[in-house]
């Protein structure tokens, strides 16, 4: 019973942390796309913010293995 506990867990931490980037990378990428059409120069700087919410789904990754092999 602990162990799939555990289990779902893990994938919670994983599931919703990439619910999350997804939604945010959505609502920048939209945001990012308009702000490129009017400048291009500042596609440098959309790329980064597009890649900044990647770092919700990395945490939930180690959250995740944090759990499973944390003994």
């Amino acid at each position: 019973m602990e162990e799939a506990l555990m289990a779902l867990a893990a994938a919670l931490a994983v599931g919703v942390s990439a619910l999350a980037t997804a939604w945010a990378q959505s609502r920048i990428g939209a945001a990012g796309a308009g702000a490129v059409a009017e400048k291009p120069e500042l596609t440098g700087t959309v790329i980064v913010l597009l890649a900044i919410p990647e770092t919700m789904v990395i945490l939930g990754f180690v959250v995740a293995a944090m759990i499973l092999f944390a003994e």
